[in-house]
């Protein structure tokens, strides 16, 4: 009989999937809901000794960025003293490389994963993430054919790039891999990326490479001069869009906008609605116990999260709670303190998301999600606002962006939220004594006082 584990008091973890550098990949089952998911397991001390944390905390930052339909969903990130846990979207069909792998494929299905890839990877450039590692292997299929990029491990976020305002780091498959970036000089992600699609489109309707030799440094020299050979049976519109995509000059290559203004291109194409999927959970409460005696203990509707004092400035600081590796840094006017009652917090808020006429749910008795009105420049924008509770008289109220644009949201916080509830605001996070980063007493008296 298969060997089953229970993780966390929320997942079946069954049979093994597949195997990485520094993970095993197993597949899993919600214990309530029963979605299949896959869970991928990391060892911390093995990352440690190689000196790999950081690559996997800006994986995880990378991945809860991009949420979109055709880029495989982090759902979760649990740890143990021990181990890490990305529970994922489990995606049924295997590699789009598998499918290349029996042949070409036909035109019109070229076109609609070319499509998909595009689509994503525009997403994810508009938010300052370069995957830098496209390829066939890391492009997945789901059980309707719909293709999902996968392994962000060796991605870029804008904090990597240098004051030339380029990155430097070689890195990526050889054969998809840009010719600025084989050159060990500065790139520029985006357009690296756009190269590495171009790539992609051959294989695809070819079913081989551009650029193949035995001998790595002919295949290198072909890659810088952009020299290969279209197949009889490319149609002249494909051609024509290969021909802009596998540009040497990085200047002279063809844009995403360009791109999707592109004859071929366009036939067929709608584009994704990126903003409709649900924002993952991120209460990782059980994060720091043995993985045997992992429980999870249902919060009572009655009152809100409660965190003591060393829990929050901890979760502050960026090294203890792993809900900080999901942002880089968690932003000021973001986060404030308050004495009010939760209760009051919530009817505040909420009432003043009414005033701006944003929808507004509650998820739990102290979390709500409100949702703008227009569209902005990615979908409306939509927003978690969470209180906790510190102390018997102290309450911590978190916002974050659920979907939209970044600046939109920040507008948000600066110029409608913040002016609106400051007659419940205590202090907000980075302004004076609320800056965790430096200054944590006033919360430390503040649990001092109520011991």
């Amino acid at each position: 009989m298969e060997e089953r584990h229970v993780i966390f008091g929320k997942y079946e973890m069954g049979r093994f999937l597949g195997k990485g550098t520094f993970a095993k990949v197993y597949y899993g089952k919600h214990l309530v809901t029963g979605e299949s998911v896959a869970i991928k397991v990391i060892s911390k001390d093995q990352v440690k000794k190689e000196g790999m944390m950081k690559q996997i905390q800006r994986e995880i930052s990378v991945m809860r960025l991009v949420r979109h339909p055709n880029i495989v969903e982090l759902k979760e990130v649990m740890a143990t003293k021990t181990k890490i846990f990305f529970i994922m979207e489990y995606v049924r069909g295997g590699e789009l490389f598998a499918k290349v792998a029996k042949g070409r494929l036909k035109e019109e299905a070229a076109r609609k994963y070319f499509q998909q890839l595009i689509s994503a990877i525009d997403y994810c450039h508009s938010r300052g993430v370069f995957h830098r590692d496209l390829k066939p292997e890391n492009l997945l299929l789901d059980e309707n054919e719909n293709l999902k990029i996968s392994d962000f491990g060796l991605s870029a976020l804008p904090e990597q790039l240098w004051q030339d305002g380029l990155l430097h780091t070689q890195c990526g498959t050889p054969a998809y891999v840009a010719p600025e970036v084989l050159r060990k000089k500065g790139y520029d992600g985006s357009k690296a990326d756009i190269w590495s699609c171009g790539v992609i489109l051959y294989v695809l309707l070819a079913g081989c490479l551009p650029f193949q030799d035995e001998n790595v440094m002919k295949m290198y020299r072909k890659v810088f001069k952009a020299e290969y050979q279209f197949q009889p049976w490319f149609s002249t519109d494909a051609k024509r869009l290969i021909s802009r995509l596998l540009v040497a000059d990085p200047e002279r290559r063809i844009t995403i906008p360009a791109i999707m203004r592109n004859h071929w291109f366009l036939k067929g194409f709608s584009r994704p609605m990126a903003f409709s999927i649900q924002e993952p959970s991120t209460d990782n409460t059980e994060q720091d116990q043995d993985l045997d005696s992992c429980s999870v203990v249902k919060p009572k509707v009655s009152s809100p999260k409660f965190f003591n004092a060393f829990e929050f400035i901890s979760s502050m600081s960026s090294g203890f709670d792993l809900s900080s590796l999901f942002e880089t840094k968690r932003k000021s006017g973001s986060i404030f303190t308050s004495k009010f009652s939760a209760s009051a917090i919530m009817e505040k808020i909420e009432g003043v998301a009414k005033g701006l006429d944003f929808k507004v749910a509650r998820v739990k008795d102290f979390r709500v999600r409100l949702q703008g009105p227009c569209e902005g420049r990615k979908g409306k924008l939509a927003v978690t606002a969470e209180v906790f509770e510190v102390a018997p008289e102290v309450a911590v109220v978190e916002f974050s962006k659920s979907a939209g644009d970044t600046l939109e949201y920040s507008k948000f916080c600066e110029e409608d939220v913040r002016p609106a509830l400051k007659d419940i605001v205590w202090t907000w996070q980075g302004d004076n004594a609320c800056n965790t980063d430096n200054n944590n007493s006033h919360l430390e008296d503040c649990e001092l006082q109520n011991l």
